[in-house]
Order: structure tokens, then sequence, then C-alpha cells
């Protein structure tokens, strides 16, 4: 404001200060200047409403220059002079009335609104009060840096800061929740959650209508194509109703792009190999060639990027089971169990160079960068801290003995993912679905896998007999392993692949927008805990992972 303004405002030296405050941000408002240069017409901070009567001149100060070197505008508008005569004040817009938008001082594009305190500034505007970011300081603290701000807001009321309450009960609760929260995630955690992204467009109904009818070993046309419920990839599956079959139906999966096969979603470890062809198509005709249950895959467009698959139906082996205590539990998994045998003897040996999963292994650094994974999202960016060093060193080292030991176990054809849900249930036949992340690795993980589940609870003496049922089926192979070595690796393989697991729900709530799967944190980590409480030489790994996990303490 230049010397024009502060000639006006000394003639107001017996009108109240507040009112004439509020006439100036009136002004300002209506001008449509942001509210980012409010601060330039500021109140002396250590002066309360209606004090030092005798002194009017210090009711409004203006603000002449700034602590940067950066040119300042005349922030007196045209018509401000017009506004505030002697005598009058300019009467408060209702309460109801938008708050401006703000204009991004350093970007300087009028109209945008900046991110952060949209939506409390939203609420603030309702409860009739002001909210000024960068304004959050103490009163004491007036001469600080006005450009160093932190993320909250602080309220500033329209009319006398006593009063604010008493007016506007509703005030204080939510805008100040939203402006903790906001403070907390963004000062702690320093993450923020990622919009979800953009959806795929569906596939071209005519290319699909196209290739049903020229491309598949069967003389069928295109009836009708609906999507299936997707799972934590980037895949999405419809089902393609066809008229003409058999078959009458099959599944449609595409890529999230022709060329997202050249990265794993999964971290791998082995030797670096260029992938030249999809994993997924590479590894069903590894587990076809060994006779394991897989779905047929009938055509492959690889510039589409679409897979056309048999048709296994909806009920997987979750659902099937409905229950842990149901009848048809027990025998629907030692089923699953037998499965998991001949997957691990057939599918590895003899070993085939050409598939992808012999040329990666679940070795020491793979398995420490599961445990680590669990570290950055189970611990860190779950509960909002930062290890100290000390910390996430005796953690680590606790964790590597673990990964040494499973990494000298004798390895089988690995699943990698072999659970209640990604086990199909087909005419009193388990189907093995979601395999393109195959790898060698020991024989626990995939039992781990299997009978400590997330989305099912089986009973210990349930998971006691099929272990002994998978020993007793190696053993009839001619591939026996010692019982009571391979009950603790199956206990130290649970804890690191439900360490994963709950990190992975973490990742993928954070990462990818998705909160299907935070809800099996804790059974995940209840597997864990049981483990730990089971042997002497695992107390320093829970002293270390209780002081951070609260579902282990």
């Amino acid at each position: 404001m230049g010397r024009r303004g502060c000639d006006r405002l000394s003639t107001h030296a017996g009108a109240d200060r507040l009112q004439v405050f509020a006439a100036l941000q009136t002004a300002l408002r209506e001008e449509g200047h942001a509210p980012r240069d409010r601060h330039e017409l500021r109140r002396h901070d250590r002066q309360e409403p209606g004090g030092q009567a005798g002194n009017p001149k210090r009711a409004v100060v203006p603000v002449r220059k700034r602590s940067r070197a950066r040119p300042v505008r005349d922030h007196a508008p045209a018509g401000l002079h017009d506004r505030i005569r002697d005598g009058g004040v300019v009467p408060q817009p209702p309460r109801e009335a938008g708050h401006p938008r703000r204009l991004p001082r350093r970007a300087g594009l009028p109209g945008r609104e900046r991110s952060g305190l949209a939506g409390a500034r939203r609420r603030t505007q309702k409860a009739g009060a002001a909210l000024y970011r960068g304004r959050d300081r103490p009163f004491h603290r007036r001469n600080a840096h006005p450009h160093r701000r932190r993320v909250c807001g602080r309220l500033r009321p329209r009319g006398r800061p006593q009063d604010q309450h008493a007016r506007h009960p509703g005030i204080r609760d939510p805008v100040r929740g939203d402006l903790q929260t906001l403070l907390r995630l963004r000062r702690r955690v320093r993450l923020t959650i990622p919009m979800a992204p953009a959806t795929q467009p569906p596939p071209d109904p005519a290319l699909v209508a196209a290739t049903v009818k020229t491309k598949l070993p069967f003389r069928v046309d295109l009836s009708k194509m609906a999507p299936l419920a997707g799972d934590a990839s980037n895949r999405r599956y419809f089902r393609v109703e066809l008229a003409g079959g058999p078959p009458h139906t099959l599944v449609l999966m595409q890529l999230a792009s022709p060329e997202a096969f050249k990265q794993s979603e999964e971290a791998v470890s082995g030797a670096a190999a260029a992938v030249m062809e999809l994993p997924f198509v590479n590894i069903l005709a590894h587990l076809a060639k060994a006779d394991v249950a897989v779905p047929a895959l009938y055509h492959y467009d690889k510039p589409a990027g679409l897979l056309y698959l048999e048709d296994l139906g909806d009920v997987t082996l979750a659902q099937a089971c409905g229950d842990s205590a149901s009848p048809e539990t027990a025998e629907l998994y030692r089923r699953a169990v037998d499965a998991l045998v001949r997957l691990h003897l057939k599918a590895s040996f003899p070993a085939d160079p050409s598939c992808l999963a012999f040329g990666r292994a679940f070795d020491g650094p793979l398995l420490m960068w599961e445990f680590d994974h669990f570290i950055e999202y189970g611990i860190e960016k779950r509960a909002g801290t930062v290890l100290s060093e000390n910390d996430r060193r005796a953690l680590r080292a606790e964790m590597r003995k673990i990964a040494e030991l499973l990494a000298d176990q004798p390895r089988v054809f690995t699943h990698r993912d072999y659970h209640s849900r990604n086990l199909m249930v087909q005419d009193e036949r388990l189907r093995v679905i979601d395999f393109q992340d195959a790898l060698m690795g020991p024989a626990s993980y995939d039992l781990a896998s299997l009978l400590r589940d997330s989305y099912l609870a089986l009973e210990e003496d349930l998971v006691d007999e099929l272990v002994i049922r998978y020993l007793e089926g190696r053993a009839k192979a001619g591939a026996p392993l010692d019982r009571l070595t391979f009950m603790r690796i199956f206990d130290l393989t649970s804890i690191q692949r439900n360490l994963k697991a709950a990190g992975r729900f973490v990742y993928i709530l954070l990462e990818k927008s998705n909160d299907r799967y935070i809800q099996y944190v804790p059974r995940t980590l209840g597997y864990v805990k049981r483990n730990l409480e089971k042997y002497q030489s695992l107390r320093p790994l829970r002293a270390a992972l209780a002081r951070h996990v609260p579902e282990l303490q």
C-alpha cells in the first residue's frame, strides 16, 4: 500500500481497529486479490484488539518491504481508498460466501489453486472462519521470515478471537482435525498417496471379434464381453461369451501395455538374461509339459497385448472352502498339497534352460530385498516414521540370519504365490494360475504360502497334518526330507513370507491406491508372532520388531 493508503488509514483514529482490518480484508477480496497478499497488511501481533487506544496509528501497519530481495507490487487496488470513508466501514459479506481463489505467489498464474489444504479450506468457509496458510506461527514470532511456512494453517476469525468458538462451535474439531492429519502425513510420512492411474481402455470389440472368429483353434463367434474382477496386478480380465461353441466362454487377459512383460511386478534375482518372451507364456508352456493343471492358451495377440485363455470359472479355493471350519476345507487343502508335490517334483526335474524360472532364484539378496520391503512399507511408511540406523542395523542383522539359512536350502521350482486365491476349483479339480513370477527356491516357500494364507486361516492341527502329508508325498516320489529340520525351516519361511506379504499389502495401498488387501495385515502378522514365540533363538528378532509393529508386541 502506498503513502496515500497510510494517510487515509490514519484518519480512522477513532474507529475500531478490528472493523478497519475487516474492511481491508473485504476490499481486497472484492478486488480479486490473492488472500496470500493479505499479510502485506499485518496487525501488530503482540497487540490485542481494542488495546492501547491512545496510540491509534498502530492499529494497522503497512509492510513497506520484505526481507527477501523481490519486487513489491502496489497492494492498494483501485477503489480501495474510496471504500473506506470517514465514519463508515464496508460491511462484511455473508459467511456463506465462497472463499476467494488463491493466486500462486511463485507461479503467478491467476485462478489456479494450489494443492494441500483445499478440503480444509472449504470446510472452514462453511464454518465462517478464514484459513491463512503460512500464518501458523505463535504471536511472539512476528519477526520470523514470512516465507518459511509449515504445512498446517491457522484459523483467523472474522470477528473477535475470543468469540469465534462461542458463535461457531463447529469450527474447531473438523478443521483442526484436517490440519493435524495433513501435518502428520506430510511432515512425518513424507509420502502422498498418488492418484489412481488412468483406467486403461478395454480391448477393441471389433479386434476381439475378428480374432475370435479367425485365430482360435475352434469355430466360434463373439457374443458378449464383460469385465471381471481384477487382482493386485496391473492386468485386466474379461469374460468373452462365444456363440457356436463349445467352448462357450473364454477369459481375455489384457496386459498393462504390449511391452509390459519385460519387467516383472515382483523383484527377481539371478542372471540378467534378456526377457524375449512373455513370462506367463514361457512358464505356462513349461508347466503344461510337466503335466501341471494350468489353463490352456488359445491365442496370444502380442501387438495388442491380449491373451485368449481357457475359462476356469469363478470359484477359487478360498471361495470353495468358505470357512476354515467347513468340512470341505480339509479335503480341498489335501488336494492342494498333493498338487504342490507334483509341481515341485515334475516341474523341477529335469531342468529346462529355456524356462525363465530356472534363470532366477530365491538367493540371499532377493530374500533380504523382501525383508527390506517390509521394513520400508510394513514399518516406516505404515507408521509414518523412519528407523534409526541402530534399529535398522539390528533388525536387518537378525533377518539376514533367516535369509542365509533359507538360501542354503535345496531348491525346487517355486510358484512364489501359491495360495487359496491362485487355485481355481473346476469340476472337482484344482487348477493353478498366476505363475508368471516362478523361480527356483526352497521347497518350504510355496507350502508356507499355502498354509499360512493371509486370506484364510487354517486350524493348527490341520496345518501340521498337511505339512506331514507334503513330506510323505515327497518320500513316496523318492525325494525325502528330514521331518524335524523341515518343520523348523517351514516356520522360518513362514516368517519371511508373511512379513513380505504384510509389507506388500501396504505397498499396494500406498502405491496403487488399492485398499482391498490392507485388511489382511493383522492376520498375516499374527502368523509371524506365533512363529516368533516358538523359538528361543528368535527372541532378538521379535524384540526388534515389537518396538515398531504393534501386532508383534
